[in-house]
């Protein structure tokens, strides 16, 4: 049996036919960046997550260097950030201007906590940066809290948890101004690249939409230095409709997670993903962890099961940011975490068969050794 790390098949399937319909409707109109479609999805989604203003942008990388330009960061200023994170989370401070002062994690839930955030907080520091990983939000009232007594912005990476809940609240709706990616595997995927930006503050959401189209507000006037970073009709249209579904794709993943936890509870070689109270998690990803992680992927690759490590190297070790100064042994939690993650398959459409069969291998392997 073959069982793929991600398919997009079945999810695309489904929305398919009114998409092609609507993009035949696209060609005919002739409006192809910021147009209705646009628009209509950046109300609906604002609406969905639960916030005044959506900005549709170009990428999600876009949304969060965009988000961090509407702050006014100035040089020397710093912005705290998870170590454990894809590597987008740091650059868009760098690219911001800012400098990333880097934040280990909790190895349970891989994301941020106050106690963590605290140790880092210095007189520079302007705002905080945290990351919802692999679709559990963290703490984030807690974080807010913080952030609000130490006087800083929030900006949530909602990149990974789409529709994710803290306390019956969705992710990306608590921070100052917020981020996400509409990369085609999330659990919101565009149809290529996309990003938006979710806030309550009009001042900000007016900050991001002359941003993200070059600077201007109005045709040939242009108020700030900005970038192109539109989101365009077509993939505003598939994210319409895709949004229709995504409540029902995220309780899919749920499911399967529960799967995956009833099958692997006695598996004592491996570490399930654990989520804190208050919180309902969408599985962006389904992470273990294990000192035979490589191993076991090894072993799972030979079965045709396709896993991946989120992620091999940790930030602060990345060539590309050793300007920084970090070294090895800086976050011990992060770089344990980088040695023995793996992430299984998880996606909508996955049947029970695939996850069984994953299940029975990592079982195997295990009684084997």
């Amino acid at each position: 049996m073959h069982v793929p790390f991600v398919s997009l098949v079945e999810t695309n399937r489904e929305v398919k036919k009114q998409f092609l319909e609507s993009v035949s409707q696209l060609l005919d109109s002739g409006s192809f960046i910021l147009g209705p479609a646009v628009q209509q999805f950046e109300k609906q989604f604002a609406e969905y997550i639960g916030v005044k203003h959506c900005i549709g942008v170009s990428n999600g990388l876009d949304a969060l260097t965009i988000s961090l330009r509407c702050l006014n960061l100035k040089p020397g200023d710093e912005v705290i950030v998870p170590a454990h994170t894809y590597i987008a989370t740091a650059l868009a401070v760098i690219h911001a201007g800012a400098k990333p002062v880097f934040a280990d994690v909790d190895e349970s839930t891989f994301n941020l906590t106050t106690t963590e955030i605290e140790k880092h907080i210095s007189s520079k520091t302007k705002a905080v940066i945290p990351v919802h990983l692999y679709g559990q939000p963290c703490d984030i009232e807690s974080i807010c809290s913080l952030a609000d007594a130490k006087k800083l912005f929030v900006i949530e990476d909602n990149a990974q948890a789409q529709g994710a809940k803290f306390k019956n609240k969705k992710a990306g709706s608590f921070g100052h101004i917020n981020a996400t990616s509409f990369y085609p595997a999330k659990n919101l995927g565009a149809a290529g690249d996309a990003g938006a930006i979710t806030t309550n503050n009009s001042d900000l959401a007016e900050a991001a939409m002359q941003l993200r189209n070059v600077g201007s507000l109005k045709k040939y006037a242009h108020g700030s230095v900005g970038y192109n970073a539109r989101m365009d009709e077509i993939q505003a249209l598939f994210l319409k409709e895709k949004l229709k579904h995504l409540d029902k794709w995220n309780a899919e993943r749920r499911r399967i997670a529960a799967l995956y936890q009833e099958n692997l509870k006695h598996v004592e070689q491996i570490a399930l993903p654990q989520e804190i109270a208050n919180v309902e998690s969408v599985f962006h990803l389904y992470v273990i962890k294990t000192d035979k992680r490589d191993k076991l992927q090894k072993f799972l690759s030979e079965k045709n099961i396709q896993t991946l490590i989120h992620y091999p190297i940790p930030n602060h070790l990345q060539q590309s940011l050793s300007f920084l100064g970090y070294a090895k042994n800086d976050f011990p939690v992060t770089e344990k975490l980088c040695s023995t993650i793996l992430s299984f398959p998880m996606y909508a459409g996955v049947a029970d068969e695939q996850v069984s069969y994953v299940c029975e291998m990592i079982q195997e392997f295990f009684e084997s050794k």
